[in-house]
């Protein structure tokens, strides 16, 4: 599903990671970790296409514009007039275009899905007046509407409550089990050995070629 030839990320031609070399399965869940500045979420954004990278390649099975992206809530925005229902919404797009109609059908699954999330009565909410651990089940949401084969989530579970964190990892479980590819920026590492068998590591020094890609045994 997902395959890495010596990729290197990075910005302007310089190197922020280290050269990545491997594939990720059809239907893995892993886990991407390092220590600050070995350049996670630089890695995320070159596999996702939104930067180009500084060498290598990146081979997905997909349209990037079929991926399930979701980036670090810092760089979201919150400040337009929407409400919960409506970002939520947002991740039919790929089914009905910008342009086209919310049909009955795709209401339905917009409610199964804040359902899924436990957020339904905040669906008139605006989504800058909901906390860090309900906007991230809202984007959860979405992330279920847009039905991707691969979600690459960068520090899904900064600042939220354990209880958030439990119900978005069983949904992640699950989307698993339904045959999607996940690769999940954390630096908590206890969750990364509770719940991951995969592991990509960008801990190794700068003269090793291949960071660790491992599986870890249960």
């Amino acid at each position: 599903m997902m395959r890495f030839n010596q990729l290197q990320g990075g910005y302007q031609g310089r190197a922020v990671t280290p050269q990545v070399t491997g594939a990720l399965a059809a239907g893995s869940m892993t886990a991407l970790v390092g220590a600050n500045g070995t350049g996670k979420s630089t890695l995320l954004k070159t596999i996702a296409g939104l930067i180009p990278p500084v060498s290598g390649s990146c081979e997905l099975h997909i349209s990037r514009n079929a991926l399930g992206w979701l980036p670090q809530r810092s760089e979201l925005e919150t400040r337009f007039p929407l409400t919960a229902y409506e970002l939520v919404a947002m991740g039919c797009w790929p089914r009905c275009g910008w342009f086209g109609g919310i049909t009955r059908a795709l209401r339905q699954e917009i409610d199964a899905a804040l359902d899924a999330v436990q957020m339904r009565e905040f669906a008139d909410a605006q989504p800058a007046m909901l906390s860090g651990g309900q906007l991230q089940r809202v984007l959860f949401a979405r992330l279920l509407l847009q039905q991707s084969r691969v979600w690459l989530l960068d520090e899904p579970f900064n600042g939220i409550d354990t209880p958030t964190v439990t119900l978005l990892m069983s949904i992640l479980q699950q989307q698993q089990q339904k045959g999607t590819t996940l690769l999940v920026v954390l630096h908590d590492r206890p969750l990364v050995a509770r719940y991951f068998t995969d592991v990509l590591s960008l801990d190794e020094s700068s003269t090793v070629q291949t960071p660790l890609l491992r599986r870890v045994a249960s």
